[in-house]
């Protein structure tokens, strides 16, 4: 070592290793002793808050409208009406000499009913085809005559004026024959009259002649009734409640109390159009098929609308309504649980259920016995799954 140099300096003492782990143990059970105290309390007053704030929220049970259906219970009358009928009078006037067909006969179109016997209509006929000739006559003779003036006219043996008038004359025998013509045509057509055919097919339903009776072609009674039963139409009143519910195209049942047990398949055809203002009812046609001639025309019958929905309305429990000043609402829970209010306008009050006719629709959630306290917008919670509201009966 050299003298000259500096000592080294003495080295700082050491703490002793067993002190610096004993601080850090107790430094760990501090921490782990606020942990256990103080994470309890931190987990009881979390579930606390969580628990009050769930005890704030609204536990509501909803229900959903459904489409209204009317009362169906009960069968209206009916009336059963030939599709088609027709009173047949005859066209000439005579005798009649012969009928084929009775009542309850069933006929083709253009099937003979009857013959009359004209005497009169032969001779008018006789007599016209006797002055068709004569006119024939006339206009061959004029034609004639015509021509030769015309050829003197050539000449200068004869007149303009002569020439014209023969012309003249010419053309009006033309007309002449042409108005017999049809007078001939007419009778003949008169004549064919004398068979009294049906104008369509169908069954004889009333037959008021007989063999020898005197026929008048202005003003007689009618010889038969004439009815197409297949199908059949049927005519029903309904009442203002379904003037909506019944639409074209929609089936009923059809009973008869002479056919107990039996239901035939009507279909609407038709409405009026219009509700009768004296009875309030809307008329509807129906039609109904008849192949085996069950059905008899002007029965008395009795329809049921089981098809008939009204899509105009809504059928709701009237637990679900609320009175406020603001007028009837409903209270509308949306897919967040959101509230909403809704004004709606009422139909018919059917006792535990009301008829909606406008502001609700038929997929929305309507809270049932709604609290005081529902407001605009509140948070609720679902207690049951949407339920489906009963319709109106």
């Amino acid at each position: 070592m050299n003298p000259t140099e500096p000592a080294p300096a003495p080295a700082p003492p050491t703490r002793p290793v067993h002190l610096i782990f004993i601080a850090q143990i107790v430094i760990v059970l501090v921490l782990i002793g606020l942990v256990l105290g103080l994470l309890p309390r931190w987990i009881a007053r979390h579930r606390l808050v969580t628990e009050n704030h769930a005890d704030s929220i609204i536990s509501v049970a909803i229900i959903s409208p459904s489409a209204f259906k009317p009362d169906l219970g009960t069968p209206l009358p009916a009336e059963v009406q030939p599709f088609t009928q027709a009173w047949i009078h005859a066209r000439a006037s005579g005798y009649l000499t012969n009928w084929f067909v009775d009542i309850g006969t069933y006929v083709t179109n253009g099937q003979v009913l009857a013959e009359i016997e004209t005497p009169e209509v032969d001779q008018q006929l006789a007599q016209a085809r006797a002055e068709l000739d004569q006119s024939l006559a006339s206009q061959g003779l004029a034609r004639i005559t015509a021509d030769r003036w015309t050829e003197l006219l050539k000449s200068a043996s004869v007149s303009e004026q002569e020439t014209a008038e023969k012309q003249a004359d010419y053309t009006l025998k033309q007309a002449n024959v042409a108005a017999a013509q049809a007078n001939v045509h007419r009778l003949e057509e008169l004549k064919n009259f004398s068979r009294v055919v049906a104008p369509f097919a169908g069954t004889i339903t009333a037959r008021n002649t007989d063999i020898g009776q005197l026929i008048s072609a202005t003003g007689g009674p009618e010889l038969f009734r004439l009815a197409q039963t297949d199908p059949l139409r049927v005519y029903v009143r309904a009442p203002q409640s379904l003037i909506y519910a019944i639409i074209p195209g929609q089936t009923a049942e059809l009973t008869f109390q002479e056919l107990p047990g039996r239901i035939f398949t009507a279909t609407v055809t038709r409405t009026a159009g219009a509700v009768d203002p004296a009875s309030r009812t809307l008329q509807v046609e129906l039609q109904v098929p008849n192949p085996k001639g069950e059905i008899l025309a002007g029965s008395y019958a009795q329809v049921r609308f089981n098809e008939a929905v009204n899509t105009h309305g809504l059928s709701l429990s009237d637990n679900a309504l609320i009175f406020r000043a603001e007028g009837m609402q409903v209270a509308v829970v949306d897919n967040n649980n959101l509230v909403h209010l809704r004004s709606v306008k009422l139909g018919r009050d059917f006792g535990t259920t009301v008829e909606v006719l406008s502001g609700l629709a038929a997929d929305e959630r309507v809270i049932i016995n709604p609290p005081d306290a529902i407001a605009e917008g509140m948070t609720v919670q679902v207690a049951a799954p949407p339920a489906t509201n009963t319709p109106a009966k």
